[in-house]
């Protein structure tokens, strides 16, 4: 559990990197009261700016001026890019081959550089906090400290709009944000329940929590590229267990229906990730009474947000 004074003096150190995104009711009939916090209005619309902002400014500067190094599925790497150009250093991004050319375009147009790699090995890259061949200050996209203290600010702007809201959903992909916004509500909302949601075809973390441990599964990737993953990463768990009252899962179809459903009724733009949340609030999965749904990102190719307005099927 991240402290929640950490917290507090993050959401100062990424003032003019990050914005304070709006909490908006989503209009829809079911079990719950369903708030959307759209995190896809960030200057690289996605949460991932807080944690880089956070990182790469309270970091030695001398490290940094080495330049910036992470792995990422597309967004962390949109939010380092960003502060790198910022300070006038590199960024080079490792990426997983199945990254969407709407993640990597945007890393291009920031000046990033990108290491595709296969996604064992770009897993890899995440679990040994470095790049093979790359030198540079590496930006963890989920485990460091400073990364999870930025992802709480989140918590504190929710419970700012919404003092007493019954549960918060986050889309789980690393375990950084669940961490960092489930720091802030058990320190200022602790009656509030926290659950994650994940792709059926990747739940790692519903998988954990069956096992009482950290557990492979099967990995099926999918258009979700930002959740799910084959295994929790062992440093998140003791993290991440003892924060969340469940971890949920929805199916790749559910969440295409939140994505059509954010753009008809708040006309919004939203990636898989980022719809994760909202369709489990949807479904009821998240119970009744006040729910906020944390949008995550909305970094998605638009032809594959083309086609599931049209209602096509994906893989």
């Amino acid at each position: 559990m991240i402290a929640i004074e950490e917290i507090e003096a993050a959401r100062g150190r990424i003032a003019g990197a990050a914005v304070r995104t709006p909490l908006v009711r989503l209009e829809v009939d079911g079990p719950a009261e369903i708030w959307c916090k759209l995190e896809t209005l960030q200057p690289v619309n996605s949460f991932k700016i807080r944690g880089a902002a956070n990182c790469v400014r309270s970091a030695d500067p001398a490290l940094v001026a080495r330049g910036l190094v992470t792995a990422s599925a597309g967004n962390m790497a949109q939010g380092v890019a960003w502060i790198a150009r910022e300070l006038g250093v590199s960024a080079t991004i490792a990426v997983p081959e199945h990254a969407p050319k709407a993640k990597l375009d945007a890393i291009a147009r920031l000046g990033g550089t990108v290491v595709k790699l296969p996604y064992a090995d770009w897993w890899q890259a995440i679990v040994d906090s470095r790049v093979e061949g790359v030198e540079g200050f590496f930006v963890h996209p989920v485990s460091d400290p400073a990364v999870i203290a930025g992802n709480g600010t989140i918590g504190l702007e929710i419970l700012e709009d919404l003092p007493e809201p019954d549960a918060v959903v986050i889309p789980y992909g690393g375990g950084g944000l669940t961490a960092g916004i489930a720091s802030a509500m058990r320190a200022r909302a602790p009656q509030t329940r926290i659950y994650t949601v994940e792709p059926e075809t990747a739940a790692a973390l519903v998988a954990a929590r069956a096992a009482g441990e950290p557990t492979q599964i099967e990995y099926v990737p999918s258009w979700v590229d930002g959740s799910g993953s084959r295994g929790v990463l062992t440093e998140m768990w003791p993290r991440v267990a003892p924060l969340i009252d469940d971890a949920l899962s929805v199916s790749l179809e559910q969440t295409a229906a939140a994505v059509r459903l954010m753009a008809e009724r708040l006309r919004i733009v939203t990636e898989g990730a980022g719809a994760l949340a909202t369709a489990a609030a949807h479904a009821g999965l998240a119970g009744a009474g006040t729910v906020v749904a944390v949008v995550s990102g909305g970094n998605i190719d638009l032809s594959t947000f083309t086609r599931i307005l049209k209602g096509e099927p994906l893989a």
